[in-house]
């Protein structure tokens, strides 16, 4: 399929999590593109029924462009934790719950890392954007950051399982970076954070 390259300076961003939306901004920002997401168009959410990242991101960006009628930029990400067989993977989002508790979440993963016993704290984040358009076409890329968990968390900043994420490298978490710090992207540069690589292979391959 050939590829193709965003023309126009607008998008949907397929998301209704505002963090996420904030992230996806400031990456988007350099490039002058206008965005605006599903939430603020309150588009439904699809059921994500796919079994990767990818597949998942598909459905998601589909959904907004189609209901939309603009190109459509959706992130599937998570945190794939090794001592767990990758879990919680695609699930990563439902291990929060339909409140968003990622406190718990985090609390979970602990438990079961202490239950394990191995010592294994390996751990990596995986992002998959899909950029999809009205018509069906879409264009996928996959960017990761491999690291290990802490315990206690640490760090307000970021999202989801940010603050007990360290990347290789790195003593801080992303918790407790600054966005700046967490992507590190420049139009040109690969960046740290797993949706700041895969941000770059997008770039390179769209914009």
């Amino acid at each position: 399929m050939t590829r193709r390259r965003l023309e126009g300076g607008k998008l949907v961003v397929a998301t209704h999590n505002a963090g996420k939306l904030a992230e996806i901004r400031d990456l988007l920002a350099p490039y002058g593109i206008e965005a605006t997401s599903a939430g603020e168009l309150a588009l439904p959410e699809p059921d994500e029924t796919g079994t990767t990242f990818e597949a998942n991101a598909a459905i998601k960006a589909l959904a907004a462009a189609i209901a939309s009628g603009l190109p459509a930029l959706a992130d599937d990400s998570g945190l794939c934790v090794a001592a767990l067989g990758g879990q919680p993977g695609v699930l990563s989002a439902r291990w929060a719950g339909e409140d968003k508790d990622f406190a718990r979440a985090m609390r979970s993963i602990e438990e079961l890392l202490q239950q394990d016993g191995s010592g294994d704290r390996r751990a990596h984040f995986v992002a998959a954007l899909c950029l999809a358009w009205p018509d069906g076409h879409v264009e996928t890329v996959r960017g990761e950051v491999h690291g290990e968990l802490v315990w206690p968390p640490r760090g307000t900043a970021g999202f989801g399982y940010d603050p007990m994420f360290r990347p290789e490298g790195h003593d801080r978490t992303f918790g407790e970076m600054t966005a700046e710090e967490k992507h590190g992207l420049r139009p040109g540069e690969e960046g740290l954070s797993h949706r700041a690589r895969a941000f770059a292979r997008f770039a390179a391959r769209c914009l």
